[in-house]
C-alpha cells in the first residue's frame, strides 16, 4: 500500500502527457472543409498530395493543420465604376465561388487564408471596371444587364482559373445612377413606349380603313355585275313568279293584266 503513491504517480504523468499529444496530434475534419497539412521539420507545406479530407486524422504534434472550407460561399462586393461616358455608376455583385481542392495546398502556400481579399475580390473589381466602361448608362440601366453580368464572369474567371480558385458565377444584384441621369433615361423610354403606342395605333386605324376599302369594292363589284346580270326580259320573267304567287294568296285583291308600264299585271286591293 505504501508503494501505490509511487507508482500512480508516474501513472497519472504518462496519462497527461498521452492527453497532451492526442490534443496536438488528433484533427477532425468538418463536412465541408479540408486540410492543409504542414510539416516544421520538413519541405513545409505539403502541396504534392491531396488536402486531408472529412473526418478524424493523426498528424505529428509539431506539424500544423489549416482548414478550409470548400463548399460553394458567397462573397458581396461593392464599387463604383465608370460608364463609357464617365459618369460614376454604383455596382454591386455577388460572386460564387470556393477553392480548388485538388491544389489547396499551393493555394495556401501562394495566396494564404486571405486568397478572397488578396485575390479574388481585386479580381472582380478589375472586371468590373472593364466590362462597365465599354457600355452607356443606359445600357447599363436597361438592356445590356444580362450581358454586362456575363462578362464581368468571363473576365473575372480568366484572372482568377490559375489562382487556385473555382468561380460558379457572378450576379450583378444592382445597379445605381446619378438621380438626374437615372430620370432623363426613365423620362426618354416612356417617351418611346408612348411612340411605339401611337404608332400602333395608327397602324390598326389603317389596317381598318383598307378592310372597309376592300369591303366597300366588294360590294359595288357585286351590285355592278348584278345589275348587268338584271336584263328587262329577267325582270319580267320576275314580276310574273311574283304575280303569280299573289293571285294564289287569300287576301282580297284586283288584278289588271297587261296594264302597266312595261305590261306587267297592276295589282289592286286590301290585307
Amino acid at each position: 500500500m505504501e508503494k501505490l503513491p509511487k507508482i500512480a504517480l508516474p501513472l497519472v504523468i504518462i496519462a497527461i502527457v498521452i492527453v497532451i499529444l492526442l490534443s496536438k496530434t488528433a484533427v477532425t475534419i468538418d463536412s465541408g472543409e479540408a486540410g492543409v497539412l504542414f510539416k516544421t521539420f520538413g519541405e513545409g507545406v505539403v502541396v504534392d498530395k491531396p488536402a486531408l479530407g472529412e473526418g478524424f486524422h493523426i498528424v505529428a504534434p509539431w506539424n500544423k493543420v489549416f482548414v478550409y472550407e470548400v463548399r460553394q460561399q458567397e462573397v458581396t462586393e461593392k464599387m463604383n465604376v465608370l460608364s463609357s461616358n464617365g459618369l460614376d455608376i454604383k455596382l454591386e455583385a455577388s460572386v460564387w465561388f470556393q477553392p480548388d481542392f485538388k491544389n489547396l495546398g499551393r493555394l495556401h502556400q501562394e495566396k494564404s487564408e486571405m486568397y478572397r481579399e488578396r485575390v479574388l475580390l481585386p479580381a472582380i473589381r478589375s472586371a468590373a471596371r472593364s466590362v462597365v466602361g465599354r457600355y452607356t448608362p443606359e445600357q447599363l440601366y436597361s438592356s445590356k444587364r444580362d450581358a454586362i453580368q456575363q462578362e464581368i464572369f468571363e473576365e473575372t474567371k480568366k484572372i482568377v482559373e490559375d489562382q487556385y480558385i473555382q468561380l460558379n458565377e457572378v450576379l450583378v444584384r444592382d445597379v445605381t445612377l446619378p438621380p438626374t441621369i437615372k430620370d432623363a433615361i426613365e423620362r426618354k423610354l416612356k417617351q418611346e413606349q408612348e411612340s411605339l403606342e401611337y404608332e400602333f395605333r395608327l397602324v390598326t386605324a389603317e389596317k381598318e380603313a383598307q378592310k372597309q376599302i376592300i369591303e366597300a369594292e366588294g360590294k359595288a363589284k357585286a351590285n355592278k355585275i348584278l345589275s348587268a346580270s338584271l336584263t328587262d326580259k329577267i325582270l319580267q320573267d320576275k314580276g310574273i313568279e311574283a304575280t303569280i304567287k299573289l293571285s294564289e294568296s287569300t287576301n282580297s285583291k284586283v288584278i289588271v293584266i297587261g296594264s302597266g308600264d312595261s305590261g306587267m299585271p297592276i295589282i289592286l286591293g286590301n290585307q
